[in-house]
């Protein structure tokens, strides 16, 4: 796996671009990890629910969950499958729209320094070993194009929104996750 410094993209990743995203206010200020876990329709897996979320395409009227979440503008910069296949929505040089009303050691806004991963997947189901191989390849990778994310900045949504937000959840084995990066 190799990210393209100049263009942010993964090399030999299906890229799908999301408009939900604009420039970083000071790329040089990205110093956070955040992850996430998503599925759509809830704790189903292998759908193009979260491709149409991320892309502005949900149907509302295709489940009704989505009626709550249709009009929406969010992304990820990467989506990890459950068979760890990745899906890049935003280039890592651009701001994606995955944090909301965020805050990380007293500065709000995680969007404006933070890169974001989505694991498809629940917050009380378990994730694959695949996905945990995948996500520590791609964080060592991201290690070294933004060396300001050190392991005490990486994080769960719920680190940085935890009155909204739970995921990844208490399913995902952060420390299996930190071994894999060593």
């Amino acid at each position: 796996m190799q990210i393209n410094r100049t263009t942010g993209l993964i090399e030999q990743v299906d890229y799908i671009a999301s408009p939900n995203c604009d420039e970083f206010p000071n790329i040089d200020a990205i110093d956070l990890l955040v992850l996430h876990c998503i599925s759509l329709p809830p704790g189903e897996f292998g759908g193009d629910g979260i491709k149409q979320l991320f892309t502005n395409q949900l149907n509302a009227n295709e489940h009704p969950y989505y009626q709550n979440i249709a009009t929406m503008k969010v992304s990820a910069h990467v989506l990890i499958r459950r068979d760890a296949k990745l899906i890049q929505f935003v280039p890592f040089n651009r701001r994606a729209w995955h944090a909301g009303q965020s805050m990380f050691k007293d500065r709000q806004q995680c969007n404006d320094f933070s890169i974001g991963i989505e694991l498809e997947g629940t917050d009380n189901t378990l994730f694959t070993e695949s996905q945990y191989v995948q996500l520590a390849n791609l964080t060592r990778q991201l290690l070294n194009i933004y060396p300001k994310i050190v392991r005490n900045r990486i994080v769960g949504h719920s680190d940085i929104a935890p009155q909204r937000k739970n995921d990844p959840g208490k399913k995902f084995d952060w420390q299996k996750y930190f071994a894999l990066l060593d």
